[in-house]
């Protein structure tokens, strides 16, 4: 029962961190731990949750969850009452739910994307005004993103953008994509768009995921101002909220939102950085691998 008691208090726990975190502004000036952070959360909330469960159900067993498998396949379930019949179908079921909504959504990203890159094969061009690679939309509204993929990233301007920024900014915007293509952020949000398909009426689920979106874009801000001076980026993301740019296509990473309030966090904190605390950034690297193994290890402990 003492495994099952430490899963079901980590799942719990997950949550509370998670309504925390997602409050935080401390992971604005670190945004790679606070990813780390949030990934470490999911993995944890996840794994606890569907061990509390099986921890449960298999009680009568006595030998806690990896034990207690083989016992309960062996007798075909034959020892557990109504209740634990009842943990085990939520423990399966919610197992199922949340690796069929991370392949529905994968398979939804990529057939968005591979539709997007036949348009873009067709109505886009290059330009002078960029460095090669990069594709150019004729269209007056301002656009910058990137076309995530596993063999090659596209990068894509329109025609507003060029008008709207000069070439610094519009070399910063260029590292900014550039950076999301490189450490693929895409694939860090997934879980997060796949969990809220899961929960759409939980409203922490909701904060959790525009949180991480929030920390990518300011991870990616920071690699290019690696190559690019902080304040060419943030005049550039100042334009572009005020020309109001339009939204980025599906599966896609876009520079900025219509959304004044994340873009002047970001412009803030380019122009004006805060060192985050070493305690805070230890305690949170620290806490990254216990969130994610302990409740592994729980699977192995007597219950």
């Amino acid at each position: 029962m003492t495994g099952t008691a430490l899963l079901a208090l980590i799942s719990l726990g997950t949550i509370g961190g998670a309504h925390l975190l997602s409050r935080a502004r401390w992971t604005w000036y670190a945004p790679r731990t606070g990813i780390l952070l949030w990934q470490a959360l999911g993995l944890g909330w996840g794994v606890a949750t569907i061990g509390a469960l099986l921890g449960l159900a298999l009680l009568p067993y006595g030998k806690g969850i990896l034990r207690g498998l083989p016992g309960l396949v062996h007798d075909g379930a034959g020892r557990l009452g109504a209740a634990h019949l009842a943990a085990l179908l939520a423990a399966v079921s919610l197992t199922a739910v949340l690796l069929a909504m991370l392949g529905y959504a994968v398979v939804r990203v990529v057939r968005a994307r591979h539709r997007h890159r036949a348009l873009l094969a067709l109505v886009s061009r290059s330009d002078s005004a960029v460095p090669s690679g990069t594709l150019v939309l004729d269209h007056p509204t301002a656009a910058a993103y990137c076309v995530p993929g596993v063999r090659s990233s596209k990068v894509v301007v329109s025609a507003g953008t060029l008008e709207l920024l000069d070439p610094d900014e519009l070399a910063a915007v260029l590292a900014h994509e550039r950076a999301h293509a490189r450490e693929r952020h895409d694939l860090v949000l997934l879980p997060f768009t796949s969990l809220r398909q899961v929960f759409p009426q939980i409203r922490l689920v909701g904060r959790c995921l525009d949180a991480v979106e929030l920390l990518i874009e300011m991870a990616a801000d920071d690699r290019a101002r690696r190559h690019r001076p902080p304040r060419e980026l943030a005049t550039a993301l100042l334009r572009f909220a005020a020309a109001r740019p339009a939204a980025a296509p599906s599966g896609t990473l876009g520079v900025a939102n219509r959304d004044d309030i994340p873009v002047m966090a970001r412009v803030n904190r380019l122009l004006e950085p805060v060192p985050v605390g070493r305690s805070t950034r230890f305690a949170a690297i620290i806490a990254v691998p216990l969130l994610a193994g302990v409740p592994l290890l729980l699977y192995a402990l007597p219950h």
